[in-house]
């Protein structure tokens, strides 16, 4: 008895075991699958572009462990508790120039989250279908511009049209007190402040925000949206019923990697912002600087040892970004909004 080649091609079973039972008994088919080499060698590339993934982020992160280990030999702690930038004298750290850097995305982010998430609701539950696809081409093409056109309209058009407000803000809102400025009838103290960079980068992270936030909404299983109509719900009852309650995890996903965006922000911060080496907690008031910026502004001039500490600051920025996109990961995994439906 002879055995054909179809015969020896390996195999791969689809679906649960099949239980032991008494003859003559229903069971669950079993549907085998053959494995060819075309399936072999398309797994084997997918398993190493995600193995690449992490390769190449391990890598990063060891250069930047590598370079800097110097600076933290030297500074130590003090590398995480000192505000100046004095290299010579061994008195730099990254106390003011990291929560500058919080504080602008998060100013980015209290402007950004309430549009970007509006505007996803429109588009996925609202606008016509004629004025949906142009309305996300003009999404997408936000998220294509270059951070230095950002940074160019932002210090030559907005900012001299934004310092009325800011006063306005410090003349009415000054009992809060990141919004209060000491001296407010001289112009110059609302100039180059983190309250318009956080404006500019606000720009950027909106279409991050809405797009995912987007293609969340957009994921609400339809039964649940036509049980919510047949129970008598308006659409914005079913919006609050079926599609917000889904989507949370996605939209807390999506907010955190806007965060990790406005973080890493460069060039409209180095642009924006008048660098200034202390915390400015008063966001109206003109000074302040981010690790990102602090790296672009001195990178070209730097020493040896003005080097490893930029590579420690940007060590820092790393692990902090990382632990930002991966816990946004995790978030949106763990939610109805990232999980593999059971159909």
């Amino acid at each position: 008895m002879t055995t054909s080649m179809a015969d020896t091609t390996p195999t791969e079973v689809i679906g649960p075991p099949v239980p032991s039972g008494p003859a003559g008994a229903d069971v669950p088919r079993v549907i085998v699958a053959r494995v060819t080499g075309a399936d072999r060698a398309f797994r084997a590339l997918l398993r190493g572009g995600g193995l690449a993934v992490f390769g190449i982020t391990g890598l990063i992160g060891g250069f930047l462990v590598f370079r800097s280990w110097s600076t933290f030999r030297v500074a130590g702690g003090r590398f995480f508790t000192t505000s100046t930038w004095l290299i010579g004298p061994n008195r730099f750290g990254i106390a003011s120039v990291l929560p500058n850097g919080i504080v602008i995305a998060l100013i980015a982010l209290l402007i950004a989250v309430p549009c970007a998430l509006t505007t996803a609701l429109f588009l996925s539950e609202y606008a016509p279908h004629a004025l949906k696809r142009p309305l996300i081409a003009l999404i997408d093409l936000m998220a294509a511009i270059p951070s230095i056109v950002y940074a160019l309209w932002g210090v030559f058009f907005l900012e001299p049209r934004m310092l009325g407000l800011a006063r306005w803000l410090s003349d009415h809102a000054g009992f809060f007190p990141p919004f209060k400025v000491v001296g407010g009838d001289m112009q110059i103290l609302f100039e180059f402040s983190p309250f318009i960079a956080g404006v500019v980068v606000s720009l950027m992270v909106i279409p991050i925000v809405t797009s995912i936030s987007r293609e969340v909404f957009a994921q609400a299983p339809p039964g649940e949206r036509e049980g919510a109509y047949a129970l008598g719900a308006s659409r914005w009852g079913m919006i609050r019923t079926v599609v917000l309650p889904y989507g949370r995890g996605g939209m807390i996903g999506a907010i955190m990697l806007g965060f990790g965006r406005a973080m890493g922000e460069t060039i409209v911060i180095a642009l924006v912002v008048s660098p200034v080496y202390q915390f400015n907690w008063h966001v109206l008031h003109t000074g302040g600087l981010s690790i990102p910026s602090l790296i672009a502004l001195w990178y070209g001039e730097s020493s040896p040892a003005m080097l490893s500490a930029l590579m420690a600051a940007g060590l820092v920025l790393f692990l902090l970004t990382l632990a930002v996109n991966a816990l946004a990961g995790v978030i949106i995994t763990g939610s109805r909004s990232g999980a593999q439906s059971a159909d």
